[in-house]
């Protein structure tokens, strides 16, 4: 059975060195006040104390805008490239509370999607309580700034304490580079499989073996 979406905190989190400043107030479920998108964490990166918030409507051309700098830069590596991104599916993971943003000032430098299941990639693994992170994205004007680092605190902080056992990720066909980022931070690699199904999925996932990333919560 899906999990379903944890109930939003509202966390006041600076990260300087390994110390975590922690403030809790629970807000309503999947609903802040007011409409308001309330900061969920807060990273020091840089000396510059940036934002974690849920995406709104409202950001949907710039995630666009990130998603389309993404796949060139996939097409300049030579990469397996992320197809167009539907402007649909980016609202219904919004609607969901599933879409994710860094934001540094006013500017968003990073977003990313979170499911709790995805048994077309993960198969029956699918089923233990885990996270999955899909389609992080930089602005290419903050790459090179750890993002991924700050989301995998993020998500330790978020999920850690609830019934939660595994972060995981995945990408398309062998890179040797986001293989280093990704166990650098803590991830293990796992097995790469070939897609027996790939209904439903971007068709990216079609042209190469998916290499699985996996992380235990304690």
């Amino acid at each position: 059975h899906p999990l379903t979406v944890p109930t939003l905190e509202r966390e006041a989190r600076c990260i300087i060195g390994a110390k975590i400043a922690v403030g809790f107030s629970i807000l309503t479920q999947h609903k802040p006040p007011n409409d308001l998108t309330p900061v969920d964490y807060d990273a020091n990166n840089q000396g510059t104390c940036m934002e974690i918030v849920q995406s709104l409507p409202e950001d949907i051309p710039t995630i666009l805008s990130l998603y389309d700098a993404a796949t060139a830069l996939q097409a300049e590596k030579a990469m397996s490239q992320w197809p167009k991104i539907d402007r649909r599916l980016v609202e219904e993971e919004i609607a969901e509370k599933r879409q994710w943003k860094m934001v540094e000032g006013n500017q968003i430098v990073c977003v990313w999607v979170v499911t709790f299941d995805d048994p077309k990639i993960w198969g029956k693994r699918s089923h233990q309580p885990s996270v999955f992170i899909h389609r992080i994205a930089n602005h290419p004007k903050f790459r090179g700034r750890g993002f991924v680092g700050m989301i995998v605190d993020w998500a330790k902080a978020r999920y850690a304490s609830g019934p939660i056992q595994f972060l995981r990720l995945d990408t398309v066909g062998y890179n040797e580079a986001l293989i280093r980022v990704y166990t650098s931070h803590g991830f293990k690699l796992l097995e790469p499989v070939e897609l027996e199904d790939t209904t439903g999925l971007p068709a990216h996932y079609k042209e190469d073996k998916v290499y699985l990333f996996e992380m235990a919560l304690e």
